[in-house]
């Protein structure tokens, strides 16, 4: 379904020079953006339910060295520049 928008004057010169000097059209510009930002605000919004799951008792946590045995990942997935810095 076609949308309309209308962008301030200096946002709208900017993506005209943006799609003249690279080839592709505004609308491809403008696509991009949305879908990034689209993006971002679905990861903030999950993170944001899951949050108050944990918060409320709805959903458990795990460490990551419980996670990482999880998925068969030891220490080395870190490189050698990760080393344990806990003393007994």
């Amino acid at each position: 379904m076609p949308l309309s928008i209308r962008l301030p004057e200096d946002i709208e010169t900017r993506l005209k020079v943006l799609a003249k000097r690279t080839g592709r059209s505004k609308t491809y510009y403008v696509t991009e953006a949305v879908i990034e930002h689209l993006q971002d605000l679905e990861d903030v919004y999950f993170a944001e339910r899951e949050l108050e799951s944990v918060r409320t008792g709805k959903s458990e946590t795990i460490s990551l060295l419980e996670a990482m045995k999880q998925h068969g990942m030891g220490r080395s997935a870190f490189g050698s520049g990760a080393k344990r810095t806990e003393q007994a």
